[in-house]
This record gives structure tokens, C-alpha cells and sequence, in this order.
């Protein structure tokens, strides 16, 4: 399997031969998984520190929910909730690569100051008050910028999405958008791309990305892929008692993943997704 490298701030970088896991460490009360979420910095601590110890390559730290029909939270509670815990995770896991899952460029700004290695971006710079701000802000960071496909927000992004052609539709946006980072000077190498399972996304959609990811690395850039216990994967196996369900469909997409190239999953389980993900790299070094 190849060397996945991720760049990181201060000249270092992520690597390992095969997929990365990025953990999800959610400091919210309505993120759609119960499981995920944390209630301040002794929780959210001893969280990381599990996940590191279970094989996660990035802690992913959120203080707002993107869940279909979420409504956002102001500049203020997401900084105020999300900005003690990148320190208190930097303090306690200093090596580990921290990103942030934050919509608001002010918030991610203030983030990489507190620690965090990656700005996770799921507005897909749709937000028109903050596309030019967040991609200053990454360019002059040189932080890791993961740039997510969606359409609409949170609130409306399920309301009935359509497509003529999901793949084609996604390339044309990432083209789009990847130009207009780097005519804010950020540099291709720091871009990661998100075809974003579930951000206004049909079943037949999601699918459609995961039945044909070789055909993102046309950017050559590494992709990202965050299906982790959401909501098509029921949908596929029938009866469905909610995300505390869906782990098995979850390691289905992280093995199809680790086959297909992609670089970094986003898991809420990072132990069994770690150990999917390594069945593959070594299984494949075997392929005659």
C-alpha cells in the first residue's frame, strides 16, 4: 500500500503506509450519535486519550453538529465550547495531529493558535460570509485544509437533494473550489478533499461515491471519506435501530476504503475501524 502523508503546521507531517483514522470527538449535546459526544475537558481528555491509545492518527474535534436538519450555534458558544478542549487535548496528547471541525473561519483561526494541525470545513465554502475569510485564513496558516462537497446547510441539506449526475457534479465543485483556495495562495499540498457522505446526499448518491472513489484521485489529492454510523447505512440493512446500529456497514465502507486508496476515514470507533484498516494494508502486501 502506499505512504499516505499528510502536512502538518511547523514543517512536520502525518504518515503511515496505509489509511489514516481520524477520531471523532464530539463536544456538543445534539451531535446525531450519543456516543460521540463529551461534556467538558475532563471527558473530552480521557476520549482522545482512548482513541490515540486505540489507533486514531488525528483527534477530530467539534463544538457545533452538521447533522441533517442542525441548526448552528453563534461564534461565540462554539469557540467558547471547543477552544479548552484543543488545548487540553494539545497539553495532554502534544504529538498527536488535531483538527477541527468548525464552519466559521474566526473559530478555526483561533483553534490552530490553541494547537489544532487541521481546519475539517463542512460548509464546502458555500457560507458566502465566510468562503474568502476561511481560505485567508488556511492560506496564511499553512494549516491542512479539508475541503467538503455539500449542498445546502445542515438545516436544509436532505430537504429532497437531486443530482443528474452525483460524480460528475462533485469533480465539477472540488475543481471550482480547489481554484479559489489557491487564488487565496494556499498551497495544493495542504488540501485534503471530502466528497462528503451525507451532506445532501440521496442513499443512491452515497453509495454512488463509495462504488466509484477511484475516480476522486483525478486531483491527486489525498480524499476523505466520513460515513461513520450515518444514516444510509441503515437504510441499506433494512431494519435500522439507529447509528448504535450501523457499526458493521461502518467497517464494510472502512475495508472498501482502505482497498480504494483513500487516505483518512472519520470514525466514531476508532479501535475496530484501526484494525479493519490494518487487515487491509497487510492482506494487500500479499497481492501477487
Amino acid at each position: 500500500m502506499d505512504l499516505c502523508v499528510i502536512p502538518l503546521l511547523s514543517g512536520r507531517k502525518l504518515s503511515r503506509e496505509g489509511m489514516l483514522v481520524m477520531g471523532i470527538l464530539n463536544v456538543t449535546n445534539d451531535s446525531f450519535f450519543a456516543e460521540s459526544r463529551v461534556a467538558g475537558e475532563k471527558e473530552a481528555i480521557a476520549r482522545a486519550v482512548s482513541m490515540a491509545r486505540d489507533g486514531a492518527d488525528i483527534i477530530d474535534i467539534g463544538a457545533e453538529s452538521t447533522r441533517p436538519g442542525s441548526h448552528g450555534v453563534s461564534e461565540e458558544a462554539e469557540r467558547g465550547a471547543l477552544l479548552p478542549v484543543v488545548r487540553a487535548v494539545r497539553r495532554e496528547l502534544p504529538d498527536i495531529p488535531i483538527s477541527v471541525d468548525t464552519r466559521k473561519a474566526a473559530v478555526a483561526e483561533t483553534a490552530l493558535e490553541a494547537g489544532a494541525d487541521i481546519i475539517n470545513d463542512v460548509s464546502g465554502l458555500e457560507l458566502p460570509e465566510e468562503a474568502d475569510r476561511m481560505a485567508s485564513v488556511t492560506a496564511a496558516s499553512g494549516a491542512a485544509y479539508i475541503l467538503t462537497h455539500t449542498k445546502g446547510a445542515p438545516d436544509v441539506m436532505q430537504r429532497n437533494p437531486y443530482y443528474d449526475d452525483p460524480l460528475s457534479e462533485i469533480r465539477d465543485f472540488f475543481r471550482e473550489k480547489i481554484a479559489l483556495l489557491e487564488s487565496f495562495g494556499v498551497s495544493r499540498d495542504s488540501l485534503i478533499i471530502d466528497p462528503g457522505i451525507g451532506f445532501g446526499k440521496r442513499v443512491a448518491d452515497n453509495l454512488a461515491i463509495l462504488a466509484n472513489l477511484e475516480k476522486f484521485s483525478v486531483f491527486g489529492l489525498p480524499v476523505l471519506i466520513g460515513a461513520s454510523r450515518k444514516g444510509f447505512i441503515g437504510a441499506v440493512g433494512g431494519a435500522d435501530d439507529g447509528p448504535e446500529s450501523r457499526l458493521g456497514g461502518t467497517l464494510a465502507i472502512t475495508a472498501l476504503c482502505a482497498l480504494s486508496g483513500v487516505s483518512i476515514v472519520r470514525v466514531h470507533d476508532a479501535a475496530p475501524n484501526r484494525r479493519a484498516a490494518d487487515m487491509i494494508t497487510a492482506i494487500s502486501k500479499h497481492r501477487l
